[in-house]
């Protein structure tokens, strides 16, 4: 029978292979219910099915009924058995290809209907300066819109590997890919092996806001549905792309329906073991119907309490299936974010260089954060900071220490189709 091991952290001492509570480590083999400590808010049953990776509904409930806390140093335990000690960032640069969009999702302040449309060459000179700027990503994000077919996304991921091949292309959403699969007359699985054979990286797990079809009809009415996303998602990671997944959360859903989604995104991961991440995305409620709305009732989305639970109860949840939980800066603070490393995230998501989606709908956390200053949040919450890709393989910094983007970089001019 195991015995209660003493973790010595400043010492260095490491069991990664065994779960961590309230500052012991603890073996599988039954001991669940010999916790020293042990909060009494917290049913031994709930433990032992969480720290084998069978939380139900019910036991989530139960944990986001309780202190939040308990709630948070168990996230961070199954955090610490997951991933270690390790916090992860990437240097990327978010290139939005138009802000032009045939969507009306209530929630989205940053479409246009008098927009622009980059050209492949466009989008390659914003590569090229992303890329002289250190990154190791490019994501590459727009609306949807009858302009752009499935050959011009292929275009533009092949131009972009050839030009940039050891740069990781994370692009598209199961939305975009529908849309543009649909407008080119070819399946979904079909636009999927090509966009394979192009050389795209990994899929945006983006579009499915909450994967719940009572909300979708409010919020986003023109998008796929909730089987369409499921769908395309494993249609993706059957053909060999990997996925994030996402969840945005703060508007018109129940706190069902978030567990509802967190536990889909299992399923589909239990069968796929496609997903890199889970990105918990706090809704903005200004410039946006939606946003209107809920103001106007005297609600102003979630607060930073609620973003830490989901954080904690997503690790508690995807513990042993999903390593990697973020705390996206952008959305929560950098303040916030570095706090919620001890709520079940490991990860801070991006430099990004640039984010029009979020500043438009009320975001004012900024658009860049260094990699110096993600090091320094990083050790300064006690944790070793490590630069990765989309598919959280560890790069070597380019630019450790620069503080602000290289003088050449920032926003490209738009110069194309109006």
């Amino acid at each position: 029978m195991s015995c209660f091991r003493e973790i010595r952290r400043n010492q260095g001492a490491e069991f990664p292979n065994e779960p961590i509570y309230r500052g012991k480590y603890i073996s599988l083999d039954g001991m669940i219910g010999m916790y020293m400590k042990k909060p009494a808010a917290i049913p031994d049953d709930v433990l032992e099915r969480v720290y084998q990776g069978n939380c139900t509904k019910e036991d989530a409930l139960i944990l986001l009924e309780g202190s939040p806390f308990e709630l948070f140093e168990l996230a961070d335990a199954l955090r610490a058995n997951a991933v270690g000690d390790t916090v992860s960032y990437v240097t990327n640069q978010n290139i939005y290809i138009t802000n032009k969009c045939a969507g009306n999702c209530g929630f989205c302040a940053y479409r246009t209907e008098k927009g622009y449309i980059l050209s492949v060459e466009e989008i390659l000179k914003k590569a090229s300066e992303a890329r002289k700027a250190g990154v190791a990503e490019l994501c590459i994000q727009g609306g949807y819109i009858p302009e752009i077919d499935m050959e011009f996304y292929l275009e533009v991921i092949e131009s972009l590997k050839a030009n940039f091949p050891e740069l990781c292309i994370h692009a598209l959403s199961p939305m975009e890919v529908n849309y543009a699969a649909g407008i080119s007359g070819i399946s979904v699985k079909e636009a999927l092996r090509k966009l394979k054979e192009s050389g795209l990286d990994s899929l945006t797990g983006t579009s499915a806001e909450i994967l719940s079809d009572r909300v979708r009809k409010i919020i986003c009415p023109g998008k796929i549905n909730t089987q369409q996303w499921i769908d395309t998602i494993k249609a993706a990671h059957k053909a060999g792309i990997s996925t994030n997944a996402t969840i945005m959360y703060g508007h018109v859903e129940t706190i069902e329906e978030r567990l509802d989604h967190i536990f889909t995104i299992r399923e589909i991961q239990k069968e796929t073991s496609g997903f890199t991440e889970l990105i918990p995305m706090s809704f903005l409620p200004y410039n946006n119907r939606i946003g209107e709305k809920l103001l106007a009732s005297g609600k102003f989305s979630s607060t930073g309490l609620e973003d830490l639970q989901l954080i904690a109860i997503s690790r508690i949840i995807l513990h042993t299936y999903i390593n990697n939980i973020q705390a996206t800066w952008v959305k929560l603070g950098k303040k916030l974010a570095q706090f919620a490393l001890h709520c079940g995230a490991n990860d801070l998501g991006g430099t990004l260089m640039e984010d029009q989606i979020s500043t438009a709908s009320g975001g004012n956390y900024g658009e860049y954060v260094s990699p110096a200053e993600f090091e320094w949040l990083i050790k300064s919450a006690g944790r070793t900071p490590m630069q990765r890709d989309t598919l959280y393989r560890k790069v070597e910094p380019v630019f450790p220490n620069r503080i602000s983007p290289l003088p050449c970089f920032g926003k490209t001019k738009i110069s194309s189709k109006e």
